[in-house]
């Protein structure tokens, strides 16, 4: 039943194409017909307007022919209707020809979706396609893409070539353009040239031929305001003429100079042209030489630099003369006396015993004040000192250190064997205050090295200093009169004493106790003086016997000021002494404060 159907519907189907392509083949054959009457009637009209234009005369306006051919142009032309004729004409033979039976039928529409859907399945179907298939694939679309890449290529190639062309071209136009144009020869010394003529040409103008001037405003008298401004005909520093505006430059030779002008500037100048000059003239070997030259001057100014280096970046090895003396002017010390040894920059450098060394860590004294480095290193080399400096500038351990590093050198038998001859030291004080406060820092020194200390003052028991002394010790401070007490009551005698230090010497003559201190020195023996010549400046003989108990006797006097009663007493017992000052010789020391309080005569 179901294939009847179909056959049934295909014969209905086929019956309504054919009744469908003969009723076109009417209306083609209706529309010919009328074509070609219209055809004829188009002849005949263009074979009448033939006739009526050969009548009409030629003097007609060309503006109707105008018109009349654009209407002639709107007319139907055969031409087009002979295409129209053919082309439907190609279309129907092969209609004609075909025979019936043998036409093919258009698809059902279930048919049609049988197909769609056919299609689909298979497109959803996947492909597998084989390793060479794959990279014929790849290839081809590889091929596409360097293809398109090579046309993007020529059409950019090509697009840069005609822009290029177009540049060239107008570049060419242009640099035709500037060679027929006329060029401006002149330069610029030319043009500044002309600017000077024109220049000088308007100021002689102005001056010969009256041109009018601009009225310079006139200050009144009653006028407040002043006028500071001034006309620019007044300046005179411009000058048009060539001859004083370029100025010749004189160049001396020697120590020419010209009158008026800066010394330091001409000097500039000439050294600048003498300098190229030279350079202008010498020959390859000159150079070389000049720059070995500089090259010398460049190495001595560095080792100059060096040397003059401040002494606190040297090294002790490294200090000069020179470095000495700066020294020494910084800490304001004076020196007098033959062969006197360079003072010491720090503790470190010094070196003492690592005993003594340590006490001066211990008690907290970071640098020594300017006494205490120069006298310890005259005190170490056994000669005598005349030390010139202010009350508590540390003249106590600037005697301290080489008594107390002579002693313990010493060895300790001898010194128990031989405690019934007397100390090693006496140190004389004016006052009992500052015995007590030499004992205090003798003490802080002396203690830990077992070195004993006694003082001998007034005011206190005789008897008991007395029995002190006989225990034995190796230094004893005392005041004049109270010593010369036990001296003569036997209670001390100084068979052994080879070191005395006068401190505050200038107080002591003034509180009259010169007589006492001769005295005193006149008990001491005379056995180890140091011979009056020069062997007491030399150090390798005052040193010969340094580390013996029979060495020469050491005296050290310590003093704010030197008056004549002092020099006195130092030319008598001093033998070569080495003076030591600190500060100003004469002057008050800086860090005393005077005050004056000018007073009546009835509140005195």
């Amino acid at each position: 039943m179901g294939l009847e159907k179909k056959n049934v519907r295909r014969s209905r189907s086929r019956e309504r194409e054919r009744e469908r392509d003969r009723r076109d083949r009417d209306r083609e054959r209706r529309r010919s017909r009328s074509r070609s009457k219209e055809r004829r009637k188009d002849d005949r009209r263009r074979r009448d307007d033939d006739d009526t234009k050969r009548d009409k005369p030629r003097s007609r306006s060309r503006s109707r022919e105008r018109y009349r051919g654009k209407d002639r142009k709107g007319s139907p032309t055969p031409a087009p209707v002979k295409k129209e004729e053919e082309l439907p004409i190609k279309k129907e033979e092969p209609v004609d020809e075909e025979p019936q039976g043998n036409k093919k039928e258009p698809l059902s529409l279930e048919e049609l979706l049988a197909k769609k859907q056919a299609e689909e399945a298979e497109r959803s179907k996947p492909k597998f396609l084989t390793k060479e298939e794959r990279a014929a694939e790849a290839l081809r679309k590889r091929q596409v893409e360097v293809e398109e890449i090579r046309k993007r290529q020529d059409e950019e190639r090509r697009k840069r070539d005609d822009f290029a062309k177009e540049a060239n071209k107008q570049n060419d136009d242009r640099s035709r353009e500037e060679f027929r144009r006329p060029r401006d020869r002149t330069t610029v010394e030319d043009k500044e040239l002309n600017k000077d003529k024109e220049k000088e040409g308007e100021a002689i103008k102005e001056r010969y031929l009256g041109l009018v001037k601009k009225k310079r405003r006139v200050r009144r008298l009653n006028d407040r305001k002043f006028v500071f401004d001034w006309d620019a005909s007044e300046d005179t520093s411009v000058d048009y003429n060539p001859l004083y505006k370029e100025r010749h430059q004189v160049q001396f030779f020697g120590r020419g100079n010209v009158a008026g002008i800066d010394i330091k500037a001409q000097k500039r100048d000439q050294s600048k042209f003498y300098g190229e000059l030279l350079e202008k003239r010498r020959t390859e070997a000159e150079k070389e030489q000049e720059k070995v030259r500089l090259k010398k001057v460049k190495k001595k100014e560095e080792k100059q630099r060096w040397d003059d280096r401040h002494w606190s970046e040297k090294a002790f090895d490294e200090m000069t003369e020179r470095d000495w003396r700066i020294f020494r002017e910084d800490y304001n010390i004076t020196i007098k006396g033959g062969r006197i040894p360079d003072p010491i920059r720090n503790w470190k450098e010094t070196g003492f015993p690592p005993e003594i060394a340590e006490i001066i860590e211990k008690v907290g004294y970071k640098d020594p004040t300017p006494i205490q480095r120069q006298a310890i290193p005259i005190g170490l080399q056994n000669r005598d000192i005349i030390g010139v400096a202010e009350t508590g500038s540390g003249k106590t351990l600037a005697f301290l250190i080489p008594l107390l590093m002579w002693i313990q050198s010493l060895p300790k038998i001898d010194r128990i064997e031989d405690v019934d001859q007397g100390p090693y030291a006496i140190i004389l004080a004016p006052t009992r205050e500052l015995a007590q406060q030499i004992e205090e820092e003798t003490n802080k020194f002396g203690g830990p090295l077992g070195i004993r200390t006694v003082v001998v003052v007034g005011g206190l028991s005789r008897e008991e200093q007395g029995f002190r002394l006989r225990l034995g010790c190796e230094i004893v401070i005392a005041t004049p009169g109270r010593l010369i007490d036990v001296l003569e009551n036997r209670y001390l005698v100084l068979n052994q004493c080879t070191y005395i230090v006068l401190d505050e010497a200038d107080r002591m003559i003034d509180m009259g106790f010169e007589p006492d201190v001769q005295k005193i020195l006149d008990f001491m023996p005379v056995t180890n003086l140091k011979p009056d010549n020069e062997d007491a400046e030399d150090e390798a003989k005052l040193l010969a016997n340094y580390n013996s108990k029979k060495k020469y006797r050491q005296t050290v006097m310590f003093t704010a000021t030197m008056p004549p009663a002092v020099e006195r007493l130092a030319r008598t017992y001093l033998r070569r002494p080495a003076v030591v000052y600190i500060g100003s010789i004469g002057k008050p020391t800086e860090r005393t404060e005077q005050i004056v309080y000018m007073v009546s005569e009835q509140d005195k």
